[in-house]
């Protein structure tokens, strides 16, 4: 157990630490939006990623799931390498990262929420608060592996089309 445990921490340090050196390491993103912490407050994190997406006129694309989930990293990953999908998303959508896992399942914020069927989830809400989508991301993928092209298409469909919505 203490040896899986090592590999996960180095795992997650080297995720972290190839993020950064794909943002010039340097992020100046929320970090609401880079991580799952099971410490943070949802409704808040929820609260100011709508006041950033409404100054910046995007839509809020939230990601429900955890360090935990395999599926989750792997998305992760594509999204941090894949330079036209990482461009897309942050371009376009506030990323929200909602943690959901033993220690933590955000209960009261989840309750409000569409019910999932498994992890990772996706919910896309305006800037006002509305919501606009519920749903997993197997369509994503094509034999397991994401697809850039049906990201991008995706990520175009349900941006923000008005100023401010």
């Amino acid at each position: 157990m203490k040896y899986f445990f090592n590999v996960l921490v180095v795992t997650l340090i080297a995720a972290v630490v190839n993020f950064s050196a794909l943002a010039g390491g340097k992020t100046n993103l929320p970090l609401y939006s880079q991580v799952y912490d099971e410490q943070r407050n949802a409704f808040d994190d929820a609260n100011a990623a709508l006041k950033l997406a409404k100054e910046t006129n995007r839509n809020v694309l939230m990601v429900v799931g955890g360090n935990w989930c395999s599926f989750c990293m792997k998305m992760d990953e594509f999204w941090q390498t894949d330079t036209q999908v990482n461009k897309a998303i942050h371009s376009k959508f506030v990323i929200l990262k909602i943690n959901v896992s033993d220690e933590n399942k955000n209960k009261e914020f989840m309750s409000a929420m569409p019910p999932t069927n498994g992890y990772p989830h996706l919910y896309i809400s305006t800037a006002a608060g509305k919501l606009l989508l519920s749903k997993d991301t197997l369509e994503q993928q094509v034999d397991g592996k994401h697809q850039t092209e049906l990201w991008l298409t995706f990520l175009d469909k349900w941006q923000s089309k008005q100023p401010n919505s």
